[in-house]
């Protein structure tokens, strides 16, 4: 063989070897992860919230002008109400909402704004499936893609071909059902109660009670830690407090007193959501109010995803359980009207809530989602429940457990399951690039072609184009 040949053939093998390379790059790459589907359920036969579906549609930032069809990647800075009544009037197919894993960062407005949208969302029913997923490396580099791609939009028609062409990655987003959505009305509601007896029986009773439940945009990143945990914690710590009080003869007070509960629905025979100063509970017309920092019951700031232990300033708890426990002990004492001075402090010193104590409590109640549905379904939710109920029976007597079911023939409310599924994304590439890629590799093996026929005459030509740059 001669060296022409040899380097002919050697020039093929190199084109053939570099062909075969390009070839098993992998076209799409494929990433699972689990996410958790918005509120499901049926109250008074009204429905609210979304429906499970099965998704296969092409992902997209919120910010591009065509929506139907796409499953719309958002953050939280991106939710908003005005977008979310969009995506609905352009019939997208799904909307996934990315969470932070540390909510502490984002800006107190932005938390808000999202709160208002979120309720705004829980309100009616959609036909459109939304979806809530904690943030990752994966994730947060689709989301830039797509957000990338639409920031093309305002350019030249050609400069977005050729990007499409060559730079783009498109996401496939598939979710599949592959049982269908079932419904259940078999839930059992949980009322934990205890009391401190007094020294008196004749006497009224002081009932304090907190609901432990929560709610917020998907019931399985429901974790509740303003509404309720931070009531939650006061009831426990009101309990430990007065529980030394009452364990002595010289400062038992005459009042028995004690309940904590989880709230279903309150007792009102008028209306629900009257002022919360004047509610009037059962029959006997008993005076009560509530202790909160939202002056509306139908504030939009009640339940959140976003309620999270990151957000709660312990400084203001601890602040606010101590105007309550001076609060009662005033009362239950009747030190007002024996003339004590306003400034006396009963709760100091070892009768004191402690820091540590509120941190770790909070810590143990935000651990597990609270959701109304899933507490009596799931393990760690019915832990949950117990270890409630092993604290009161620590500083209380009587310590019962109550358990309450619906009529299941004509139950109140229906919720669903499948709130938490497996969605998996697609790495691709758009068809115009495999088209770009072949007409890339025509040409390439096209000029090697040429230059192989040719190579006679190239070598002359560049030969003498040597030897005249050497003359």
């Amino acid at each position: 063989m001669s060296l022409r040949e040899a380097i002919i053939a050697a020039f093929l093998l190199l084109s053939c070897v570099d062909s075969l390379h390009s070839s098993a790059l992998p076209a799409v790459s494929s990433y699972e992860f689990t996410a958790y589907r918005m509120q499901q359920y049926n109250l008074a036969k009204q429905k609210y919230s979304c429906r499970g579906a099965i998704v296969v549609a092409e992902a997209r930032s919120a910010d591009e002008p065509v929506l139907t069809r796409r499953c719309l990647i958002m953050t939280v800075p991106d939710f908003t109400t005005e977008k979310y009544l969009e995506t609905q009037r352009q019939n997208a197919a799904a909307i996934l909402i990315l969470l932070p894993k540390n909510i502490s960062s984002i800006p107190h407005d932005v938390i808000q704004t999202f709160m208002v949208s979120e309720s705004k969302a829980l309100l009616k029913e959609t036909l459109m499936p939304v979806y809530v997923a904690p943030e990752d490396e994966q994730l947060l580099y689709m989301y830039e893609e797509v957000n990338q791609a639409a920031a093309t939009r305002n350019s030249s028609i050609i400069i977005r071909v050729l990007r499409s062409m060559v730079t783009v990655t498109a996401f496939q987003i598939f979710i599949s059902n592959n049982t269908p959505i079932k419904t259940f009305t078999d839930n059992t509601i949980v009322t934990l109660e205890g009391v401190l007896p007094g020294a008196r029986e004749d006497l009224p009773t002081v009932v304090i009670t907190a609901h432990y439940d929560s709610f917020g945009l998907a019931p399985w990143l429901s974790y509740g830690a303003d509404s309720n945990g931070s009531g939650v914690i006061i009831l426990l710590e009101l309990a430990r407090l007065f529980q030394k009080l009452y364990s002595s003869p010289g400062t038992r007070p005459p009042f028995p007193w004690v309940k904590l509960e989880m709230v279903h629905k309150k007792i009102n025979l008028v209306e629900s959501t009257v002022a919360w100063e004047r509610e009037r509970y059962s029959l006997r017309r008993i005076p009560g109010f509530t202790l909160s920092h939202l002056e509306d019951p139908k504030s939009e700031l009640r339940g959140s995803v976003l309620d999270t232990m990151s957000q709660m300033d312990f400084r203001k708890l601890k602040r606010n359980g101590i105007i309550i426990a001076e609060s009662l002990a005033r009362y239950m004492f009747n030190l007002s009207d024996k003339g004590s001075p306003k400034d006396l402090q009963v709760f100091q010193g070892q009768l004191d809530f402690q820091d540590s104590r509120l941190s770790s409590l909070m810590s143990f109640l935000t651990s597990v989602p609270q959701a109304a549905q899933l507490l009596d379904k799931e393990p760690s939710q019915i832990l949950l429940v117990n270890s409630l109920e092993n604290e009161l029976k620590c500083y209380l007597q009587q310590v019962h457990r109550h358990t309450f079911q619906q009529n299941k023939r004509d139950p109140d409310i229906t919720f669903f399951d499948q709130m938490n599924q497996q969605i998996v994304m697609y790495r691709v590439k758009p068809a115009a690039f495999d088209l770009f890629l072949g007409g890339c590799i025509a040409a390439y093996l096209g000029i090697v072609y040429y230059t192989i026929q040719n190579f006679s005459n190239l070598y002359t030509k560049l030969k003498a184009t040597v030897k005249s740059k050497q003359q």
